[in-house]
Parts: C-alpha cells; structure tokens; sequence
C-alpha cells in the first residue's frame, strides 16, 4: 500500500546520523585496542592526523571520510541538547 503523503528528509539530519554512527564505530574499535578513545578522539580531531585513530576495524578510514568540522559541530549541539 502507498501513501499519498509526501516524506520528507533532511540532509543535515542523515548527515548528523552518518556521523554519529561512524564516531560510535570509532570509540568502540579503539577501546577494543586498549585506548583511550576520548583522548584519541579529541587528538585527531584537534589535530587531523590519522595516527590518532586505529586501524581496527576500518577506523582510520571511516573516519576520515568525515569533515572535522562537522564532527565537532554534531559533538556541541548533542552536548547543548543534553544540557539546555
């Protein structure tokens, strides 16, 4: 059955899911190494060396498919959201 209805989407909002999903990926796969992935986290992203991020399950590089920028922009607004 179809609906008549018009679904609408938002490219920020998949873009904000996207992003969330691949930083819980990340964290997950750096603390499986024994890592501290907070502080991985945060070196790669204040700094945009790679080195910063394991290997371990593709990491690296599903992070770095993503903009810095944007991450820290998903990071404050989830914050401000749990706080306000």
């Amino acid at each position: 059955m179809h609906s008549n209805t018009t679904s609408l989407f938002s490219v920020e909002e998949l873009d904000e899911a996207l992003i969330a999903r691949t930083l819980k990926e990340v964290y997950e796969a750096i603390e499986e190494r024994g890592h501290n992935p907070v502080n991985q986290l945060v070196g790669y992203i204040m700094s945009g060396d790679p080195g910063y991020i394991s290997n371990h399950r593709e990491a690296r590089s599903k992070i770095s498919k993503l903009d810095r920028a944007k991450i820290i922009d998903v990071l404050v607004r989830d914050y401000f959201d749990k706080i306000l």
